[in-house]
């Protein structure tokens, strides 16, 4: 579910810390006093929240922007104390004269102060709040997730931070049993996470002997400490991820299947895969009997982040009884970033803004056979013309060059000029796999396009020669130099399997290094930005979702098309799958190709009835008329070529600028209306770039601050928001 509320800027901020239990407070704890804003006298507040039925080692929480509550980093959350069977509770002492924000989460926690899991926690975009003049009562209650008690949840799963996630999909008829008996029988299939590190030794070899004989494999298995697993199906009615029955989840040939286990050291952990099968002749409430079993090795899957392998399956009997195909992601933790609990925009989207013009690869591709740009594609010039002519969003894609280097780049492969030895012709173009040259050699080789290698004419653009339009620029310029008005879509670029078996990239890098040095950087650089992930790989997307919890994520997809190649995910195969996976991974929504729009409209209606963001690509979107069909029928975005000629916005101006300029107004009039007592000027930073309105009103609301502070607020304004201002009056 999404927020309505109006947009505040979006930032990344890092967290860390945790407190004791709130006992401890109530008794007079002075260790937060000294950590920060306790200089004031405290007063005690009660926090209280019925919650859903936890699981087990679950528990409640709080944390918040003060240090008693963890200063929102989620090692410091508070934990409370259960009254009840969904009631939890706890006194904290809090500082008088102070706002207070603050969420509850579900965790695990494994050392308080130290490392927690984030089961789920409350996103909506505005943390609960406390008002100075708030006081605290018994008869209070929260409701977990409904700020607002009009039953509007706004709850998500939460992010990595200390845990590993590995994740079994089965799906392409993966499993082959050799026993005919087992032909159309209902079959379930079960993961359980077993602990390879014993406590206990065996003392004689008559227990291990006896223990290796067993015909149940869970007889002597030791679950790892807070080991979680859960299963998802695609052509589920719905496909979330829930925990597993006790026999697994019913397989069939058709669907997708998805094991996910949370755990603390994947080194020492193997899985175990049951097989149940029910018998031809049982009757209802009967259970499945227990028919085989595979174990998948920690030195399988630690290899690499991604893989397939085959494991046999053995008969209770320890006979050969078929053989499992799977498919593995290890998913690890970011190591140099930690994001706090502040807010996030994972799927939050204002509903009455209109449909965002979306620039393609900046100003359009440059290397089509009709239809090109005049600026070369995916430069930096290319995306401030698109910003220049109203762009509400950028597309470009990015990918990683031999020296760890996020660049902006669309083709796995380029083209380098090559003396011929023997041939009448005296070039040639060899291919070679971007990956394989450093950020300063694709810089300084001669350098073409693929295109222009199939026709030995390399094309040439206007200004090529200056800096901005040169090929290959970075990510972090693109976040330095553009303007922080207009929002950014980033498209992973990472290979996909054909349907064919071939493989668009092959041996691309491990896949957690290469999301985690493109993360670092747009976490780092992003700031206040607008941006937005997207990618094809539909395990990407679901990476990147659980890596981080500020930026959204969509899926893209082809879909049903004629035009394009078809993928081997069945992920990929439809908009209806695209939905599917997109509400089981909490993504922000799917980026769909017009071709399937065109030809059933009433997909987008799909995409609003589950509540998913819903953006559109393709060639057939270089026409006017065709755009202005799209954004009738309501959706989110529509990304095409050469916004300069297709836009038809009457003033060339990013939707996020005219609201940010607008909010300024408001803001001015709050503080007009609310002038009692002078608002003490704030210092200027370079990183104030952008108006944080929400912020400021709030300020101004609990001040009741004058007009005479509006010189610093106006001072804030972007060099970019200003020259619009004065272009406009002159």
């Amino acid at each position: 579910m999404f927020a309505e509320e109006n947009s505040q800027e979006w930032f990344f901020t890092e967290d860390p810390q945790n407190e004791n239990c709130r006992s401890r407070l109530g008794k007079g704890d002075s260790s937060s006093s000294s950590s920060g804003s306790s200089v004031l006298v405290p007063r005690r507040w009660l926090f209280k929240v019925q919650v859903p039925e936890l699981r087990k080692d679950e528990v409640v929480c709080v944390v918040g922007n003060i240090a008693e509550l963890g200063k929102f980093m989620p090692e410091k959350c508070r934990v409370l104390k259960q009254e009840g069977d969904d009631i939890w509770a706890q006194y904290i002492e809090i500082p008088e004269k102070t706002r207070i924000e603050y969420r509850y989460c579900i965790c695990v926690v494994i050392e308080e102060g130290v490392q927690v899991i984030v089961r789920n926690w409350e996103t909506r975009i505005y943390p609960r709040t406390i008002g100075y003049h708030d006081e605290s009562s018994e008869d209070n209650i929260d409701i977990y997730g409904d700020f607002s008690n009009d039953g509007d949840l706004k709850i998500d799963r939460g992010w990595l931070i200390k845990e590993t996630i590995v994740q079994l999909k089965l799906c392409n008829d993966p499993l082959t049993l050799w026993r005919p008996k087992y032909s159309n029988r209902t079959l379930f299939i079960k993961v359980t996470p077993v602990n390879l590190q014993r406590n206990n030794i065996k003392t004689s070899l008559s227990e291990a002997l006896e223990e290796s004989l067993s015909t149940d494999t869970q007889d002597q298995l030791e679950s790892p400490k807070h080991a979680f697993t859960e299963v998802a199906s695609l052509n589920s009615d719905d496909p979330t991820f829930k925990v597993q029955t006790q026999f697994g989840h019913e397989y069939n040939n058709n669907d997708l299947l998805i094991f996910q286990s949370t755990v603390l050291c994947p080194a020492n952990i193997a899985f175990l895969i049951d097989f149940y099968v029910y018998s031809s002749r049982s009757q209802e409430g009967e259970p499945p009997y227990h028919a085989g079993f595979s174990y998948l090795l920690p030195s399988v899957i630690l290899q690499n982040s991604e893989g397939k392998c085959v494991l046999p399956v053995t008969s209770t009997k320890h006979r050969p009884l078929g053989q499992i195909r799977l498919e593995y992601i290890v998913i690890s933790p970011m190591k140099t970033f930690n994001c706090n609990m502040l807010t996030t925009y994972q799927r939050h989207w204002k509903k009455s803004r209109p449909t965002l013009d979306v620039g393609h690869r900046g100003s359009g591709s440059s290397f089509k056979t009709q239809n090109c740009a005049e600026v070369r594609e995916n430069t930096i010039a290319s995306l401030k013309t698109a910003i220049a002519h109203g762009a509400d969003f950028v597309e470009f894609d990015v990918q990683l060059s031999k020296d760890l280097v996020p660049i902006i780049y669309h083709d796995f492969h380029v083209c380098i000029a090559m003396k011929k030895k023997k041939d009448l012709l005296d070039s040639d173009m060899l291919e070679i796999p971007l990956k394989e040259l450093t950020l300063e050699q694709l810089r300084m080789l001669r350098v073409y396009h693929l295109t222009e290698a199939k026709t030995k004419n390399p094309k040439t653009f206007n200004e090529d020669d200056l800096e901005e339009h040169q090929p290959f620029p970075t990510l972090m310029e693109a976040l330095q130099t553009l303007d922080p008005h207009t929002g950014l879509n980033i498209e992973i670029k990472w290979t996909m399997q054909m349907a064919d078996g071939s493989f668009e990239l092959y041996h691309p890098y491990d896949l957690n290094l290469y999301l985690d040095t493109i993360l670092e950087v747009v976490l780092a650089h992003g700031d206040k930005r607008r941006i937005v992930f997207s990618c094809f790989n539909p395990d990407i997307c679901q990476v990147i979702r659980l890596k981080q919890n500020k930026f959204p994520v969509m899926f893209l997809t082809i879909g049903e098309s004629q035009v394009y190649d078809k993928y081997a995910d069945p992920r990929c195969w439809s908009i209806n799958s695209a939905t599917q996976y997109a509400l089981m991974s909490e993504l922000l929504g799917i980026n769909v190709h017009t071709e399937d729009i065109l030809r059933d409209p009433s997909l987008v209606q799909l995409a609003h009835r589950n509540h998913l963001v819903i953006f559109c690509w393709g060639d057939e979107n270089a026409d006017p008329s065709t755009i202005k069909y799209l954004k009738k029928l309501q959706l989110h975005g529509v990304i095409f070529d050469k916004i300069n000629q297709f836009s038809s916005k009457e003033v060339k101006e990013s939707i996020f600028l005219v609201e940010a300029r607008q909010s300024q107004k408001d803001l001015i009039i709050l503080a007009a209306a609310n002038a009692e007592k002078p608002l003490s000027p704030q210092p200027i930073t370079n990183k104030d770039r952008i108006l944080d309105v929400e912020k400021a009103r709030v300020h101004l609301v609990d001040n009741l601050s004058t007009a005479t502070s509006l010189e610093s607020l106006e001072s804030r304004l972007s060099d970019y928001q200003k020259k619009a201002q004065n272009s406009k009056s002159n």
